[in-house]
Order: C-alpha cells, then sequence, then structure tokens
C-alpha cells in the first residue's frame, strides 16, 4: 500500500509511535546534534543545512503544524533550560570535527553565524529526532527529504518483519490476550455451531451463511472479503488472523445469537425455516445495536488501523475507522511481552487447560 507521508498525519504518527523502527532509524541516519538532556537536538539552522533548504521554509512548517511538531518533541527553550542547552552547543562546537575532511554533504557545520545567534538569543527552538524526522516528512521541497522518506519506510516494514520473524500474517498471536480470547471464542463458536445444528432446519450453507452474517455484522465484510484483503489461503482459517478484540465480539454475537435461536425453537415448538432464521439474526442485530456500538467501533477501528500498519492491508469498508497506533500498541504486538502463539502456550499450558475447560 502506498503511503504518502506528506499528506497523511496517520502514516506519520504510526511511525513516530514506532520506537523499535525510530531506533534503528536513528542508527541509520546517523545525524550528528546537540546531547542535550540525555537526547540529540537540533537547531533549526542544522535542520535546514541537513535538507538543503531556507530556515523560512521551516519557519512555514512550524506555523502550519504547530501542534503536531509541539508533540514530536519541537520546543523553544528559555530561561534555566536555554542556558543550559547553550552550555551543550558550545561543547557540541568543541567537539566538531573538521567537515571539510568528511564526506557527508550539507553536515551541519556549526558555524560562527549558528554560534553566535545562539548565545544571543533569549529564545532558541530546538528539534528532537522525532521532530526532526517528522519535518522530513512533510517537506516538499526537498530531494534528501524524499530520499529520508523511502528510507523510512523501508526500515519501519524491516523492523516489524525482524520482530515477528518475517510473517506478519498471525501477528495478532502475538499479544497477551489473544490465546484467551480464541479459546473463549471456540467455545462460544460450540455452542453457536449446537445452535444450528438443533434450531434450524437442515441446510448445508446455514453455518457459512451465518458466519457471514455475524462478520458483515461486525466488520462489513464476509469471510471470502476478508481473506482477500489479507491474502489468506482457502485452508487458512480466518479468525486465527483475528485480534483479540474481534474475537470476543464474535463470541459476544455468537453465544447471544444461539441463546435467541434455542428460545424461538421453544417458542415456536419447530425448527426455524432458513428465512425465519435470518429474520430472527436481524431482530438480535436491531435489538442489540445500542449495546454493542461501542464495542464494535473500537473492534472495527483496531482491526483497520492494526492491519494497515503491520499487515499493509486497507479494509475499505472500515475505512473511516483508520487512527494512528499508540506506542502501546506497538509495545503490545512488538515489544518484550509480545511471543509467539507457540512460546505462550509453552508458558501458560495449564492457565489454558483451564480455560478451556470452564
Amino acid at each position: 500500500m502506498a503511503k504518502d507521508l506528506t499528506t497523511s498525519n496517520v502514516h506519520r504518527k504510526n511511525i513516530l509511535n514506532n520506537k523499535y523502527a525510530l531506533q534503528e532509524i536513528e542508527q541509520e541516519v546517523a545525524f550528528p546534534g546537540i546531547l542535550f538532556e540525555g537526547s540529540l537536538r537540533y537547531t533549526k539552522r542544522q535542520i535546514a543545512q541537513f535538507f538543503d533548504i531556507d530556515e523560512r521554509t521551516i519557519n512555514r512548517y512550524l506555523e502550519q503544524h504547530e501542534a503536531e511538531f509541539a508533540g514530536n518533541g519541537y520546543e523553544v527553550l528559555s530561561g534555566k533550560r536555554l542556558r543550559e542547552f547553550k552550555e551543550a552547543y558550545e561543547q557540541y562546537i568543541s567537539d566538531l570535527p573538521d567537515v571539510k575532511d568528511m564526506n557527508v554533504p550539507n553536515m551541519p557545520d556549526g558555524s560562527d553565524t549558528d554560534a553566535a545567534n545562539i548565545s544571543k538569543a533569549p529564545k532558541v527552538g530546538v528539534f528532537s529526532f522525532r521532530a526532526f524526522l517528522n519535518i522530513g516528512m512533510l517537506l516538499t521541497e526537498s530531494d534528501r527529504a524524499k530520499q529520508l522518506r523511502a528510507l523510512i519506510l523501508d526500515i519501519v516494514i524491516d523492523t516489524i518483519n525482524s520482530k515477528i520473524g518475517g510473517n506478519t500474517k498471525y501477528i495478532n498471536q502475538r499479544e497477551e490476550e489473544f490465546l484467551p480470547s480464541a479459546i473463549r471464542e471456540f467455545n462460544y463458536r460450540q455452542a453457536f455451531t449446537d445452535a444450528l445444528d438443533d434450531c434450524i432446519v437442515e441446510n448445508k450453507w446455514k453455518y457459512a451463511q451465518f458466519t457471514d452474517a455475524v462478520y458483515k455484522s461486525i466488520f462489513h465484510e464476509n469471510a471470502k472479503e476478508y481473506k482477500k484483503i489479507l491474502n489468506l489461503k482457502s485452508k487458512d482459517s480466518a479468525r486465527d488472523t483475528m485480534y483479540s478484540e474481534v474475537l470476543d465480539l464474535i463470541a459476544a454475537y455468537e453465544n447471544g445469537f444461539a441463546d435467541i435461536l434455542c428460545k424461538k425453537k421453544e417458542e415456536i415448538g419447530r425448527e426455524l425455516t432458513m428465512p425465519e432464521a435470518q429474520q430472527l439474526f436481524k431482530q438480535f442485530e436491531q435489538f442489540h445495536d445500542a449495546a454493542f456500538k461501542p464495542l464494535l467501533e473500537k473492534a472495527r477501528t483496531l482491526m483497520a488501523s492494526r492491519d494497515m500498519v503491520f499487515r499493509d492491508a486497507l479494509h475499505e469498508k472500515l475505512k473511516s475507522y483508520v487512527t494512528h497506533l499508540t506506542a502501546e500498541e506497538f509495545d503490545k504486538f512488538l515489544g518484550d511481552k509480545s511471543k509467539a502463539l507457540e512460546e505462550r502456550l509453552k508458558d501458560n499450558m495449564d492457565v489454558f487447560k483451564r480455560l478451556k475447560n470452564r
């Protein structure tokens, strides 16, 4: 999927919230800066030199995207912190090698002009590494910014693949809640299929039709559409690729409809025909619409947003729900707590056995 960082705030946030990719990008770009308060900072002049643009261009972007830059670490220093920054800048200048001996184009040179301006300034705007990347994602006037964007997107893909072993199909299974949710859903699925068996007249299509009805109600796609979007093979199980929140909602649908089916059969004293069961499902949807709405919105948002980032897949029918992932979301699937399903099974076999037997 083509990602235009210059126009998409969602794509920019997804990269800047991914600390694992940022670490790799910072190492690869190796843009020397001023060490201040434990992290690298950059002056406006340094940023302008790196991207080979005028400082006035940077000012324009700062005005147009003020809140975005502030959220990514751009700040204006004054008072005590400014004095400390000036000291750090002086140290940076004294440690700077002779750039004439280095084969680095447009490397910030720590010129006397910049140093003089900073030493006299009552306020100084400084960029964090995130803010530096932020402006590189937005700049359309710089060839170096274009090159940086291409590098960033490549590193993001490589980082996700390296973290999960190269296969994003089952990245959903790496979070802690997946297996408990999958086991609960399996149990409720059994109750659902039992109700279809017992309460609806014999029809070989009823399992697929009502499975699709549940899927379409929750995320507007039937099983075939879902598999096509994620490039799944016919033998692949769609549910094995679903996030825990989606599985929980599917379980709620299946359990609720199974209960209504059983009660309706008891009420009328016979099995329901397919048209009667389909009408009953529509009534079930309408009756529970208000109760399910917050959970539906959450599941659709998480599913659409995570698949766009981790699987490079866009659910067209859910694109209005796409938003950026938080840093916590990246931790959930790429961080220390994320594990392959096989590892989690070994670590928690007793717990999952108890869950399955409930």
